[in-house]
């Protein structure tokens, strides 16, 4: 008998009474995510699965009373960048768990566009320890904008073909618009790999208008996470592109979306959530996918419909509904038990049956070693100085594209403001909120610098410098001087990664990310304290944004529009090529 018949034969064995349950969930009122019902009962595990609702017999080896308590399936994150919260996988359980999100679908692009496949498998190694579930979603453009960027690593269409093996590989990561509507042939070489595979290809569908997006639900693309206005969540919906609602640090899309889903009545069967890219300070204070739940009901949005947004709409969109997504026969035991279903406050979760946090936090989850190279990632070139970071120019004025920035959101304007041109060099206006841009390769292989505009930070003194800058991760800084920015650039390359923030020709205050230049081997509660200690300097510098330097590492991103700026220069994103700072100039 092979171990997957025996393990069958004993689940089943349990379910009609011939042996004891593993564990039983008694007094809770089920919410039955397919009926949208909640039905009062108990709830029998045997090993990793739920074998039976409301059996007859309660012979089990462990009880837990739910005392009451709503038992609804563990939450999805329908996509998430991990390395953006800063921490390792093994970290972040201590984070998410006792929120309840028991599942997340990965897309590990910001690892691989700086180590390649070997930075991904690196992270991914030894995740069965990890008390939640890791799938990935294939990284698809790495790099995001070729041609147009440096980065570490690459993953062809051989890599993504090999990647697509793994048992853990979920579908093909995001791909932008760019990719489909050039009809780039290696893309759809990708496409075609992942849905040989029977699995489905993620979309990243920003800016796209109706006549666009026909085009890319024709290339496959499944899913959408881009959307700010409703008007934009129904016209993906309209051409079968399913609508991931996304709450991040620096992208806030929830409530406006939601309530447009409500005040419309818009079925939400095709709806389902994720964060992207969100903080770790972000999680531990306002929730994970719970946040997105509790917001969305807030709306008013029925409190099953969102749940079900978390749970069985995501696993239905990925196929894996046979295996997670409800609370049922058959399913893994991943459950959460809430007093209310208003307030997601999770009193207990479990994840295979096994109880992974509680009202006290989450169990620990042990570290791992990752390999030594993944701790020197960063070298800028010897000769950078200061002077890389002029912005030169001849005349008395010149009329320039400003990136400007747009509150809670990463996409941005394409400004045009006449800046002064001093001694041969545009400089910062700080009377006016536009700072200098700049973004310094650091893998070693060229030493390019590109220099750019940004209005709308508001910083009054000193820079900011991050190696965290998608999707490239080359390190980006802003700043009222080039002295500081520059002293910013060199302190984030001898940290080897990080965030860096520098006034008046001294560090304040930095964050090193060592591992990959995006992460740090620190425990949650450490990272926590330290991001708010910096974030808190700088604020004391002028910019009051949430998340500063989040904001600052899309900055950078040349799929977001409407600008872009790589170590290649100024990218105008819509038309996927490199533009003049300078528009004109007047003598």
């Amino acid at each position: 008998m092979s171990e997957n018949i025996r393990i069958l034969k004993e689940q089943l064995e349990a379910a009609k009474g011939m042996r004891p349950f593993d564990t039983l969930i008694k007094n809770v009122k089920i919410v039955n995510v397919f009926t949208e019902e909640i039905i009062p009962g108990s709830i029998g595990i045997y090993g990793q699965r739920i074998v039976a609702l409301n059996p007859e017999h309660t012979d089990a080896k462990n009880i837990i009373d739910g005392q009451g308590c709503y038992a609804v399936p563990g939450f999805i994150d329908s996509h998430i960048h991990i390395e953006t919260t800063l921490l390792t996988p093994e970290a972040l359980g201590d984070v998410i768990i006792p929120w309840g999100t028991t599942s997340l679908c990965v897309d590990a692009m910001e690892i691989a566009n700086v180590a390649g496949i070997e930075g991904l498998q690196a992270m991914i190694r030894d995740m069965d320890r990890l008390p939640f579930r890791l799938f990935l979603e294939i990284p698809s453009r790495v790099p995001t904008a070729p041609g147009l960027e440096t980065t570490g690593g690459v993953l062809g269409v051989e890599e993504v073909t090999q990647l697509l093996e793994l048992p853990e590989a979920l579908s093909l990561g995001e791909l932008d618009p760019s990719k489909v509507l050039g009809i780039r042939e290696e893309y759809l070489e990708k496409i075609t790999a992942s849905l040989n595979k029977n699995k489905i290809c993620n979309g990243h569908a920003i800016g796209l208008e109706p006549e666009a997006l026909n085009v890319y639900a024709a290339g496959h693309l499944s899913d959408d996470h881009e959307s700010v206005e409703y008007e934009e969540l129904l016209n993906r919906l309209r051409v079968g592109i399913k609508a991931l609602i996304r709450e991040g640090s620096s992208e806030r899309n929830v409530e406006k979306l939601v309530s447009g889903v409500v005040a419309h009545g818009l079925p939400t069967d095709n709806l389902m959530y994720c964060t992207d890219d969100k903080h770790v300070n972000d999680i531990a204070r306002e929730g994970h996918i719970s946040y997105n739940i509790e917001k969305s009901i807030a709306c008013g949005l029925d409190p099953i419909k969102a749940i079900k947004m978390a749970t069985l709409n995501a696993a239905r969109h990925f196929r894996m509904e046979q295996d997670i997504g409800s609370l049922t026969p058959g399913r893994y035991a991943d459950i959460v038990l809430l007093r209310d279903l208003k307030t997601i406050r999770p009193v207990l979760v479990m994840k295979d049956g096994r109880v992974v946090a509680d009202e006290n936090g989450a169990k620990p989850c042990p570290a791992k070693e990752y390999p030594a190279a993944l701790f020197d990632t960063v070298h800028i070139s010897p000769d950078f100085s200061e002077n890389d970071l002029k912005i030169k120019a001849s005349g008395q004025k010149a009329l320039c594209h400003v990136i400007g920035m747009i509150k809670d959101q990463i996409i941005n304007d394409d400004l045009h403001e006449w800046m002064d041109i001093t001694d041969g060099e545009i400089r910062q206006d700080v009377s006016r909120d536009i700072l200098k841009l700049s973004v310094v390769e650091r893998y070693g292989k060229n030493g390019r610098v590109s220099n750019g505009l940004v209005k709308g930070f508001g910083l009054k003194r000193g820079a900011l410098a991050s190696s965290v800058s998608h999707d490239h991760h080359n390190i980006v800084v802003v700043g009222t001087n080039d002295e500081d920015m520059a002293l910013a650039v060199k302190e984030t390359a001898r940290l080897h990664g990080g965030f860096v923030l520098v006034a008046d020709g001294q560090v304040i205050d930095a964050l090193a990310l060592p591992l990959g230049g995006l992460m740090t081997t620190l425990d949650a509660q450490t990272v926590m304290r330290r991001n708010d200690e910096l974030n808190a300097k700088v604020h004391e510098q002028g910019c009051m944004m949430a998340a500063p330097f989040m904001s600052l590492s899309f900055i950078s991103l040349p799929t977001v529009p409407q600008l872009g700026l790589t170590d290649f220069g100024l990218i105008d994103v819509l038309n996927h090529k490199i533009i003049d700072l300078v528009i004109e100039t007047q003598a």
